[in-house]
């Protein structure tokens, strides 16, 4: 393909072709009983094949030193509900990312957005916590101050005790947050709090079949992608092109980078476990095709056609029609075939989206 077929192509793709209808009754509301216990829809991208399997034979399609990469980001209880001063009127306030941690400020998004100005005080509950208004920052974004005399330590205890679990839209407007979702929204090797949003292909390991696929020779690596609402932030473009994506904080480190490049230069699988590790290798990515070390943002929109440089398989989840996800799927799978994919899949009535089933694509 010349590059100028390529830029051809990347003009063509459009919003539309990313749409289909998914049954509402589709959408997982909650997660298998237990971890690994999902289907798993096996996509071959050479022989053009779909199988259909359960999640624990995912140890049949990886061998001694194929490396799993996995994301560590810790999803914290982002969403509080507090009142406004004065009128007592109720205000959800969803914590996007902290800003300054000197000065307890924080990027937020409130609703109803209409109640909330620049000088307004917010309180939460009985608590000792209160927030300032100090910023407009979109139409529903703000930029917060809390005043609160505890240090960061104790801040991050109250918020977590005072706030609940950020299931997105789809599920909660459905069916009410519940104490499980604390654990199940939360994959078992979470460790570094900063996400908003649970990278949800690696909720599908559990602690037996993470040991099965180690003790087969499967080296697992992390990076830190925290993931922020922008995952599931509608396009609103028909053309592709003109769409920008949130960005997000990623760290990757230099023992990371040994262990990919190891496996590439050895020829083995690198399998990035979920889409938001899929966008962190594919951000950092040096001249000669390995992977490097980087601390930083990333706002990188992946979408069909694409050359990925580092990984040749991707664990993902069944995901929304029209989404940014599903359009990073479509780029590593080829959009034919994981459009045919989606269509069994409705046929098969594999479930959907955050708390649904797997799809392994080799």
């Amino acid at each position: 393909m010349t590059p100028g077929e390529k830029t051809a192509n990347i003009i063509r793709m459009k919003l539309s072709e990313f749409r289909f209808d998914l049954p509402n009754n589709l959408i997982a509301l909650y997660p298998p009983e237990n971890r690994g216990e999902s289907r798993l829809m096996v996509v071959n991208r050479k022989t053009k094949t779909i199988e259909h399997r359960m999640f624990s034979d995912i140890l049949e399609y990886f061998d001694d030193g194929d490396v799993m990469v996995t994301n560590d980001t810790k999803v914290f209880p982002a969403r509080l509900f507090g009142q406004k001063e004065k009128t007592g009127a109720k205000i959800e306030v969803f914590l996007l990312r902290e800003l300054n941690r000197e000065h307890r400020l924080w990027d937020v998004l409130v609703d109803p957005a209409r109640k909330i100005r620049v000088g307004n005080k917010l309180y939460f509950g009985d608590s000792d916590l209160v927030a300032e208004v100090i910023d407009n920052t979109t139409s529903r974004g703000r930029t917060i101050r809390f005043l609160y005399d505890g240090d960061h330590k104790a801040l991050m205890k109250a918020i977590h005790q005072l706030g609940e679990t950020p299931l997105p839209d789809e599920i909660r407007f459905k069916r009410k947050v519940e104490p499980a979702d604390e654990e199940r929204y939360q994959t078992i090797y979470a460790e570094h709090v900063g996400a908003v949003a649970a990278p949800t292909a690696g909720l599908h390991f559990s602690k037996i079949i993470m040991k099965r696929l180690e003790l087969k020779g499967i080296n697992f690596t992390p990076l830190t992608l925290h993931v922020g609402l922008g995952t599931f932030r509608q396009v609103d473009v028909e053309d592709l092109t003109k769409h920008k994506t949130d960005s997000e904080n990623f760290n990757i480190t230099e023992r990371t980078c040994d262990v990919v490049n190891e496996g590439i230069d050895s020829k083995k699988k690198i399998c990035a476990i979920g889409t938001t590790v899929l966008k962190a290798l594919e951000s950092s990515v040096s001249a000669d095709g390995h992977l490097k070390p980087i601390e930083g943002w990333t706002d990188k929109f992946i979408f069909p056609p694409y050359d990925f440089r580092i990984p040749n398989a991707l664990l993902t989840n069944m995901h929304l029609p029209e989404s940014i996800l599903l359009m990073m799927t479509s780029a590593f799978g080829g959009y034919d075939l994981i459009k045919e994919a989606y269509q069994i899949a409705i046929k098969e009535k594999y479930k959907f989206f955050s708390y649904g089933d797997a799809m392994l694509i080799i």
